[in-house]
């Protein structure tokens, strides 16, 4: 990591904080690098639990910011924020301009695109033919303590999610395209995202409402193009669950609130995500979402 790249992710810090002083309680990941959520300070000073009520998952807010989750884990304290994880994180998403990138630029026009047509592989772990990597974001950018890792040979992402510090969210993104690389999916109805059976024992915990994110500008705090997606118990044991992500079903947002007047450049897409968060759209919070240990599988990505 070079000392340009490290500045940069330092740089790209400073304008959420000046637009989001207050704390990452309104973090919300799948709509930006930087996914924030302006909603009441009651909330805010609140903590989200999990219940089982009736042989079903209930979210209840209750007062105090010192609360035990489920497991017995103390949430939404206090933590040491970790600058190092930040920029190691954030500086996966800055990369200056290579030299075949500025050819190709320079002979197409100044934009190096990729028609895709249907049935499309996009990614898939450890296969050589990969223009990008996920890598994860997470609500470290914003001073939490929640933490991920993601294993692109395995394609498995996991971790530990934590309110502490107002927190709450993690994520993965595509690493910018090799070469500048943007894609031209105007032939295409959509994505298919394909994930492995959950790893999971309790009934419950396999229950996970997550967002994949479509982008189709490189804008940093640009247009995320969001949908939702459950893995449940029913539709996910013994293995693999396709998630269909139809373009003209997604929502606009920007720092977490849903935006209207947009339209989708499906000849421009620049990158995609993947986040687990406690909350959803415009402070709604997030209904199958629960603190502590989680893990998905990613098996592939492709056009449909």
């Amino acid at each position: 990591m070079d000392l340009i790249t490290i500045v940069s992710a330092l740089i790209l810090l400073v304008p959420c904080l000046l637009q989001h002083t207050n704390s990452v309680a309104e973090a919300f990941l799948p709509s930006q690098h930087f996914f924030f959520h302006n909603h009441s300070s009651a909330l805010t000073k609140s903590s989200f639990h999990r219940r089982r009520v009736g042989g079903s998952l209930a979210a209840s807010i209750k007062d105090g910011d010192d609360d035990d989750d489920d497991d017995g884990k103390k949430q939404n304290q206090r933590r040491p924020w970790d600058i190092l994880r930040f920029i190691s994180q954030s500086s996966k998403f800055i990369r200056p301009p290579s030299l075949p990138q500025i050819i190709i630029g320079a002979v197409a026009g100044g934009k190096n695109t990729r028609k895709i047509g249907p049935d499309e592989m996009l990614w898939s772990p450890s296969s050589s033919n990969n223009f990008f990597n996920f890598s994860p974001l997470d609500d470290v950018v914003m001073g939490g303590a929640s933490s991920s890792t993601m294993d692109n040979t395995s394609g498995v992402w996991k971790g530990m999610v934590t309110d502490a510090n107002n927190g709450g969210f993690v994520g993965i993104r595509s690493t910018p395209f090799r070469n500048g690389l943007s894609l031209d999916m105007s032939d295409c109805t959509g994505v298919i995202l394909t994930v492995g059976a959950s790893k999971e024992d309790e009934e419950e915990k396999s229950k996970r409402r997550y967002k994949f994110v479509v982008r189709d500008s490189t804008d940093f705090n640009g247009i995320c193009w969001t949908t939702e997606f459950d893995i449940l118990p029913s539709n996910n044991k013994g293995g693999t669950t396709d998630i269909r992500i139809p373009f003209i079903q997604q929502v606009p947002t920007i720092f977490a609130k849903t935006i209207r007047g947009q339209n989708f450049d499906d000849t421009n897409v620049v990158g995609f995500q993947v986040a687990y968060s406690k909350f959803e759209y415009d402070g709604r919070l997030n209904a199958l979402f629960q603190l502590g240990e989680f893990e998905l599988q990613l098996l592939e990505l492709k056009s449909y």
